[in-house]
């Protein structure tokens, strides 16, 4: 190692979380761009159930294979009954992790708290999408759902991570569930460690632990997987991924259902115009960004909500145009002098906000910045944290704000789309509302026929297209490295599946 390459690599560490001393024979160290929460996260709240998910610990009724097809995990099978009753039968001999059968109380017990907002596991984004009237047993392997409407996208909805079965918790197993892993203890925001369940019912897990810890600069994670401190990482900067795999290290990439995009301020500023925001969008060369800040391995350009491939994706082409992007801006009455856009007498200015937790935000957001100035439109560029940029957008002092999200977490289309752009949407925070989208949106959750289903959602991708109500940019592939040995894993599409019981790392 290079006298440069020490320098950086301490300096790197020096300003990230301080690293556990390595893991013991049989584990697997993973570095990810963000710690838990808590030192007991509940799976429920917020999005603490990604890992627990993904580490193994807990498991939900149903899942997502990797085809983005719909499965029975904990569940036997689910019935619709009537247009708003739902029953689950669960697998039978399925044990928690302090040896107490799962019941169908258990799960009641388990999932009725989500809708509590009184308790530790209260999520209003997952009380959303259950929209439960209540949640009963038939028996002691039966869990009947009741919803105040009908929903087509339930069945779906009992995959999301956050939907954990939990048994009761004890000191000894605080999230008490039913995977091949067992919690045993997180430092907030750095580290996150599980043993193996000897009991598993479908064999007994290859990996003794497995810890994560959080490294929020990628470049710092970069390094820490080349001094050996880590085994594995999470979003590995895409620039480096080919230089690494040189050095022996394996590299795991896929599509995933991951879109980079921009919320933008509907409220108020410049981007409250659609003619301004198609403008924009026109104006952003979306495969020199993914060739620049992707080195041309981690994505698609994306036209549209959700990638080809993986159902749903409307056929919309994304557009770089220039020409039409000055067109527009003229129909919405600003006038181009001296190579600058000026409205209303002064110079057209976006604000664009991001943050630094994945390595390609930051360039995404100059490059933006480039193509706008190309045509004479002021940009500017501020990095932070994710919540500060999405207050930003919130409160109006910015107009663009550049994020990462997975467009069919729970493998429906429509949760995403309610989050971002209903006009109540928990997570709208540019305050889009169009009412026939938010009909739109409605429908999709009322109408059970699949084709009928296909064609709202097309719908509302039209709608999303042409009011520029949010402006996709890429389609993302995760690109993760480990050292070599690491076997029995794979890239999921949703990112919420990383370890199995038969995931190992052998010397």
């Amino acid at each position: 190692m290079s006298l440069m390459t020490r320098f950086t690599l301490a300096a790197a560490l020096a300003f990230s979380p301080a690293l556990p001393a390595l893991a013991q024979e049989g584990s697997l160290t993973i570095s990810i761009g963000f710690g838990p929460t808590a030192e007991v996260p509940d799976p429920r709240a917020g999005y603490n159930g990604w890992m627990s998910n993904q580490t193994g610990v807990t498991e939900t009724l149903m899942g997502i294979d990797y085809d983005m097809t719909l499965y029975p995990r904990l569940a036997d099978g689910i019935v619709q009954a009537t247009p708003t009753t739902w029953r689950v039968t669960l697998r039978d001999g399925v044990m928690f992790h302090d040896g107490t059968p799962l019941t169908a109380q258990a799960v009641v017990d388990a999932i009725t708290p989500i809708s509590d907002d009184s308790h530790a596991g209260y999520n209003a984004r997952l009380a959303k999408l259950l929209d439960l009237a209540s949640i009963s047993t038939d028996g002691d392997r039966v869990v009947v759902f009741e919803t105040n409407a009908p929903n087509a996208a339930f069945p779906w909805t009992l995959s999301d991570p956050g939907i954990a079965v939990l048994g009761a918790a004890s000191d000894a197993f605080p999230i008490n569930a039913t995977g091949p892993f067992v919690f045993q203890e997180a430092i907030p925001e750095q580290l996150y460690r599980v043993t193996a369940n000897a009991d598993y019912r479908l064999g007994t897990p290859r990996l003794g632990e497995v810890r994560v810890v959080g490294i929020p600069d990628p470049g710092a994670a970069a390094l820490a997987f080349e001094a050996g401190e880590v085994d594995m990482v999470i979003n590995y900067p895409e620039t480096d991924f080919a230089r690494i795999q040189e050095t022996g290290a394996l590299g795991f990439s896929a599509p995933t259902a991951r879109l980079y995009f921009y919320t933008v301020n509907a409220a108020s500023g410049p981007m409250a115009n659609p003619l301004i925001r198609r403008a924009v969008s026109a104006a952003i060369d979306r495969d020199g960004i993914v060739q620049a800040a992707l080195s041309g391995v981690g994505g698609v350009p994306a036209g549209t909500v959700y990638p080809a491939g993986q159902g749903w994706a409307a056929d919309i082409a994304p557009v770089y145009d220039p020409a039409l992007a000055e067109q527009l801006l003229a129909e919405a009455g600003a006038v181009k002098q001296g190579g600058t856009w000026m409205m209303d007498g002064a110079p057209l200015e976006i604000d664009i906000v991001t943050y630094s937790s994945r390595a390609a935000l930051a360039p995404t957001a100059e490059l933006t910045q480039a193509f706008l100035q190309a045509i004479g439109v002021q940009a500017n560029v501020r990095v932070g944290e994710y919540g500060a940029s999405n207050d930003a957008i919130a409160d109006g002092s910015a107009d663009m704000f550049l994020q990462a999200w997975v467009t069919t977490p729970q493998g429906d289309p429509g949760a995403v789309l309610e989050a971002l752009l209903s006009s109540t949407g928990g997570s709208n925070a540019g305050s889009y509302a169009n009412a026939e989208l938010d009909q739109l949106l409605a429908d999709g959750r009322t109408t059970f026929d699949a084709d009928a289903r296909a064609d709202i959602y097309d719908r509302a991708q039209q709608i999303i297209a042409t009011e520029a109500a949010m402006i996709p940019v890429f389609h993302v592939s995760q690109t993760n490295v480990a050292r070599a040995g690491l076997t029995g894993y794979a890239v999921h599409p949703t990112e919420t599946y990383w370890i199995t019981h038969e995931t190992a790392l052998s010397e």
